[in-house]
């Protein structure tokens, strides 16, 4: 996909505007998890302003890209990602984790247009959507299924049984979407249990990875393409991202896993982020 450095642009304008509702909604509901979707905003705008094939009119179309996280704690950068593209009110992330809001703590199915799957107990994506991608393939259908996962669930036993199931039945329709920001809730991945040679592990199991900058928007959608042009296996990106991306004093710091800024901390980071791209709008200003 050929684009202009004002698409560019503007995909990093919306990747900004996501990390700015983040904080906002992180900050109004006084609890939830920072480091994860400030990281992940550049790969969420991507895949939902130009790689994948979702319509917000449209969001049970048979024929729409599935995107499933695996990772549920970081739905924020889900949840402020479908509103940006339209599949639900912005307004409405303000009741991010209120009681009866469709905006939990956690995806839930059927929640919200655009929610995929239902996610919470680690290292269950992969073996979703592996169920969702053979499907998908028995139905002659073209949908591709992209899933996105953290670094720290690789720990888990279950993600390597799916791996192993999606390399038996060849799923080039699945593209796994890792974040590699080498952090868990504890401290460092390699600290808590490593996890290196992590490339190698995937390919000794029949996969296609590929390796990215998980902060640069071509760099990101020029791997989902050649993911899409594997025809014979399924693809793992590895995706180098920076936990807190986009607010200095979050940046490459554990602790920032699973708490939420206080509002001197908001204060902060919105007005760092303002500085790099724009404004917020609305409630969440």
């Amino acid at each position: 996909m050929l684009l202009t450095d004002a698409a560019i642009a503007e995909l990093e304008s919306h990747a900004n505007q996501i990390r700015q509702n983040i904080i906002a909604m992180l900050v109004e509901a006084g609890s939830g998890h920072s480091a994860g979707p400030l990281g992940m905003a550049d790969v969420f705008t991507a895949l939902y302003f130009a790689v994948a094939n979702v319509n917000p009119s449209k969001p049970q179309d048979p024929l729409r890209d599935r995107i499933f996280l695996s990772n549920g704690h970081i739905c924020p950068v889900w949840y402020a990602t479908l509103a940006r593209r339209g599949f639900f009110p912005p307004d409405e992330l303000k009741t991010l984790r209120k009681l009866n809001s469709r905006l939990q703590g956690h995806p839930h199915l059927g929640s919200l247009p655009g929610i995929e799957n239902t996610g919470g107990p680690l290292a269950q994506g992969i073996s979703q959507a592996v169920g969702a991608a053979l499907g998908l393939r028995m139905d002659n259908s073209t949908a591709r299924v992209y899933c996105l996962v953290s670094d720290g669930e690789q720990e888990e036993g279950q993600t390597w049984e799916a791996i192993l199931c999606a390399a038996k039945y060849r799923l080039s329709n699945l593209t796994v979407i890792m974040d590699r920001n080498n952090i868990q809730i504890d401290g460092t991945t390699e600290s808590i249990m490593p996890l290196e040679p992590l490339r190698q592990k995937y390919e000794a199991f029949n996969w296609h990875v590929i390796e990215a900058d998980g902060h640069n928007m071509r760099a990101i959608i020029d791997a989902c393409e050649e993911a899409a042009a594997i025809h014979e296996r399924p693809t793992l990106i590895m995706m180098h991202t920076i936990p807190g991306k986009g607010v200095d004093f979050m940046e490459n710091n554990f602790l920032w896993h699973g708490k939420p800024p206080t509002s001197d901390e908001a204060k902060k980071a919105l007005n760092e982020l303002r500085t790099l791209g724009g404004v917020i709008t609305g409630e969440h200003q």
